[in-house]
C-alpha cells in the first residue's frame, strides 16, 4: 500500500485493516502526523498539534484491539482525526482562531469531544479557523490563512476551513466542525468533501464556544457520506425507533428531489452553473425526480439571520468579558461585526424571531405540498476565491464573495433543518463544486440515505494536488 493509499482510505477500510492487524493505530497515527509536519506548513490546517497525545491514544487503542481478549470500541476506534479549534478540549489548547484566547486550555471536554474520545478516535490536533468562526474565507489574522489544497492561493472556505484542508489533504481521515451560516458545507464544497449541518437538537453544542446560539450547528467533515456518518453517530441523538445511521439497506426508490429557484441561482458563476446542472441531469437519470418549487420568504432569510447573529455573537462576547475589553485584539472584520451587532436594537431582532418562525413553517409547509424528501440546490455559486479577494465578478457584476459564498447556506441554519454538501464535479480550473440537500427538520437519516445514493452517481472525493 503506498503513502497516498493509506492517507486516504475510507474510516471503514482503515477498520478492517486494523481488525486484520495489517496495520496497527501507532503506525498510522505516527504516519498522520509525519503528513502534518510536512504538508501543514503550507496548508497551515492546524493551529495546535496534539502529537504525544495523540500517540499515548493511539497506544491505548492498539493495545484494547490487539489484546486477545479484545476491546473493540467499534469503527472509530484508533481512527486518527481532528476538531475545530473552537471546541473544547481538556489540557489542549482551544484558541478559537482567536488572540483573546490564545492561551486557553480547558479543564474538560465538550460532550463532542467526550464522545468521540470514548468510541476510540484518537486526537491528532486542533485544526484552524476564521477568527471566533465569525467569517467564511478562514483568511484568520492571527495564525494566517488556511491555503485551499486544489489550489494554494485560494481560500479553504470558513468558518471550519481548516478542518476542511485537512480531511481533503490527507492530514486526518475526518473532522468535527460548526456551522452557523454554512461554516461546515461552505469548506467541504470549497475543498471538495463532505459536509454535514444536522438538524436542532441532533448535536450537543455544548461547550462549543458559540457565535449565534440560535445558528449554531456541530457537525462532521469527511471524506464520504459514509465516513460523515461514521463520525456523526456517536454523537447523534436519536430519536425514538431511529437506527443507526446509514444502518439501512440501500434502496431502490427514486427520491423526490426539489429545487427552488428562487434565490439560490441569482446569481452563480457559469461554470458552476454548468457543472451543477450536469450533476442534476445525471441524478434525474438514475436516482431522483427533480421538480422545481417555489419556498416563500427565501429573500427575507438573509436579513433575518443577520438581526439574529450579530447581537447574539455580541452578546456572548460581552458576556464572556471579551468585547469591548480587548477590542484591540480582534481582526478588524470580526470587531466591526461585534460592533454591528451593539447597533440591533431589541425590536429587530424580535422581528427577525418571528421571521424565523414564519419561514420554517412555511418552508416544510412547500416541501409538504410538493412531496419532495429534499432539496437541491449547489452549496456555493461560485468556486473558492483567492485569498483577499472581497468581490467577485460574475459576468459584468460585481458580488460581495462573503455574500455569495454565504447566500445559499444561511436558510439551513435559520430553519434549524438538516443539510449537506457531497462533491459533484470540477469547474474547468480543476476547483470542486458541491451540491447541496436540504431536508425537514427530523429527517437527518433520510438526508444521509440521500445523499449517499447521489454520491455514487459522481466521482466523489479525488485527492487534491497539494497532497504529495
Amino acid at each position: 500500500m503506498s503513502d497516498s493509499d493509506l492517507a486516504f482510505l475510507s474510516i471503514a477500510a482503515l477498520g478492517r485493516l486494523y481488525r486484520k492487524r495489517k496495520v496497527s493505530p501507532v503506525e498510522v497515527t505516527q504516519f498522520l502526523l509525519s503528513r502534518v509536519e510536512r504538508l501543514n506548513p503550507k496548508l497551515n490546517a492546524y493551529i495546535t498539534v496534539t502529537g504525544d497525545l495523540a500517540i499515548a491514544a493511539a497506544r491505548k487503542a492498539e493495545s484494547e484491539l490487539f489484546r486477545k481478549s479484545s476491546h473493540d470500541r467499534g469503527l472509530l476506534h484508533g481512527v486518527p482525526i481532528s476538531f475545530k479549534d473552537n471546541i473544547f478540549t481538556r489540557d489542549v489548547r482551544t484558541t478559537a482562531g482567536s488572540k483573546v484566547l490564545r492561551d486557553f486550555i480547558p479543564l474538560h471536554d465538550a460532550p463532542v469531544a467526550a464522545r468521540l474520545k470514548e468510541s476510540g478516535a484518537v486526537l491528532l490536533g486542533k485544526t484552524n479557523m476564521h477568527e471566533f468562526a465569525y467569517g467564511v474565507s478562514n483568511n484568520n489574522p492571527h495564525y494566517g490563512p488556511v491555503r485551499n489544497p486544489w489550489n494554494l492561493e485560494r481560500i479553504s472556505g470558513g468558518s471550519s476551513g481548516g478542518s476542511a484542508a485537512a480531511v481533503a489533504a490527507g492530514l486526518c481521515y475526518a473532522s468535527i466542525g460548526t456551522d452557523t451560516g454554512g461554516s461546515i458545507r461552505v469548506p467541504a464544497a470549497l475543498c471538495g468533501i463532505v459536509g454535514f449541518k444536522p438538524g436542532v437538537g441532533r448535536v450537543s453544542a455544548q461547550d462549543v464556544i458559540p457565535l449565534s446560539r440560535t445558528l449554531d450547528f456541530v457537525g462532521p467533515l469527511a471524506r464520504s457520506v459514509s465516513d460523515a456518518a461514521l463520525l456523526l453517530d456517536p454523537i447523534f441523538a436519536r430519536g425514538e425507533g431511529e437506527n443507526a445511521l446509514l444502518a439501512h439497506p440501500r434502496t431502490k426508490r427514486r427520491f423526490r428531489l426539489g429545487m427552488p429557484k428562487d434565490l439560490f441561482f441569482h446569481p452563480i458563476a457559469e461554470d458552476v452553473r454548468r457543472v451543477f446542472d450536469e450533476a442534476v441531469r445525471v441524478v434525474q437519470e438514475r436516482s431522483a425526480f427533480v421538480r422545481e418549487l417555489s419556498i416563500p420568504m427565501l429573500a427575507e432569510t438573509e436579513d433575518a439571520g443577520n438581526q439574529i447573529a450579530w447581537p447574539e455573537a455580541t452578546h456572548v462576547h460581552q458576556l464572556s468579558g471579551w468585547f469591548p475589553n480587548f477590542s484591540a485584539d480582534y481582526g478588524q472584520d470580526v470587531r466591526s461585526r461585534l460592533e454591528a451587532g451593539t447597533r440591533v436594537s431589541a425590536t429587530a431582532y424580535l422581528n427577525a424571531l418571528e421571521v424565523r418562525g414564519k419561514f420554517i413553517r412555511l418552508l416544510h409547509a412547500a416541501m409538504a405540498e410538493a412531496k419532495v424528501d429534499a432539496l437541491v440546490i449547489p452549496t456555493t455559486p461560485i468556486s473558492a476565491p483567492l485569498i483577499g479577494e472581497e468581490k467577485t465578478l460574475i459576468g459584468s457584476q460585481e458580488h460581495s464573495t462573503r455574500a455569495l459564498l454565504l447566500r445559499n447556506n444561511r436558510p439551513a441554519n435559520l430553519a434549524g433543518v438538516p443539510a449537506i454538501s457531497i462533491p459533484c464535479g470540477f469547474t474547468a480550473d480543476r476547483l470542486p463544486v458541491g451540491l447541496q440537500l436540504i431536508s425537514g427538520v427530523t429527517d437527518d437519516l433520510l438526508l444521509l440515505q440521500i445523499a449517499a445514493a447521489l454520491e455514487r452517481e459522481f466521482v466523489g472525493f479525488v485527492a487534491p494536488p497539494a497532497t504529495s
